[in-house]
């Protein structure tokens, strides 16, 4: 992960990560649906749309953290050891250990909300959302280790890189009191959305400048022109979500007018279904019936005389 491409390909999962959840966060806010229990999935009857199911966001971690991992080991040169046969024994590549243990967390957490959504008889969505909290702890723990040896501008790149990561991780944990609050997934969409937008920025501030000269670490300006760089960042993602929400906004008002109805009638039965009121109704929807069934019925010939 130490060099263009390493930066690359993390920032963009994590940008099309964060469009993704920008989608359905906007329509779930336009329809007042359920976040955990969209009805759009719910309602799937094409085969596109049984596809989309499919491929939902487990797979797209899974997939990508197996990718990275490939590629972060046939990164190293030679072979990827833990310790070399010197006396005393010394660790070797401790940043590429690092980074396999970033993508081996991404990967288990895709596996984590695969068997939530398509294995277990219930979906678990406390089991889903400790497990990305638990990958995000790790994450900060490692990044804070990773910058031992920066200075300049890698420090200033990552220092801010680590700032976004906290403060993620304290909205995945507020999330897990409250997982159904809209104000905490924007937050968190936008948060994720600044990862991949800084990671992809730090690939061409560290490898490839567009100046084609490299940064000078000694030089004031250029870091603070990278914390500028991120302000601009901040700025940019947040006007990408007000974007998404209005261009959906006006999608679904003006060319799915429908759908309004049927998300608003599907998040009212999940919201209930998991509930003791839901439980209550059906019980006693199923005592009246039992009543009826014991009531004797008429003779016709009673109703004759």
């Amino acid at each position: 992960m130490g060099d263009f491409i390493g930066h690359i390909c993390p920032g963009l999962f994590l940008v099309f990560y964060g469009l993704y959840k920008a989608i359905v966060v906007s329509r779930a806010m336009i329809f007042h649906d359920s976040l955990l229990y969209p009805s759009s999935l719910s309602k799937s009857k094409g085969r596109w749309d049984r596809l989309w199911q499919i491929v939902h966001t487990g797979w797209l971690k899974t997939v990508t953290g197996c990718l990275l991992i490939v590629y972060e080991v046939n990164c190293v040169e030679g072979e990827l050891r833990f310790m070399n046969n010197g006396m005393p024994p010394r660790f070797m590549y401790p940043k590429e250990w690092q980074h396999l243990t970033m993508f081996i967390l991404l990967t288990l957490d895709g596996c984590v909300e695969i068997a939530s959504k398509n294995v277990l008889r219930q979906r678990c969505v406390i089991l889903e959302r400790g497990s990305t909290v638990l990958g995000f702890y790790v994450l900060l723990m490692l990044l804070l280790s990773h910058i031992k040896d920066s200075s300049g501008v890698e420090l200033q790149v990552h220092s801010l890189l680590i700032l976004v990561v906290f403060l993620l991780m304290l909205v995945l944990t507020a999330e897990l009191w409250d997982p159904k609050m809209f104000h905490l997934w924007m937050i968190e969409t936008f948060l994720f959305l600044m990862m991949g937008s800084w990671l992809i920025q730090a690939a061409f501030i560290l490898f490839r400048p567009i100046s084609g000269y490299p940064w000078e670490d000694d030089d004031i300006s250029d870091i603070m022109f990278v914390t500028t760089f991120f302000c601009w960042h901040v700025m940019i993602n947040a006007l990408c979500l007000l974007g998404i929400y209005g261009i959906s906004s006006f999608w679904h008002c003006f060319y799915n007018p429908s759908l309004r109805l049927m998300g608003s009638k599907e998040a009212l039965y999940h919201e209930s279904s998991s509930g003791t009121f839901y439980r209550l109704l059906q019980e006693a929807e199923q005592q009246d019936k039992d009543d009826q069934a014991l009531l004797p019925s008429k003779s016709p010939d009673c109703d004759r005389a």
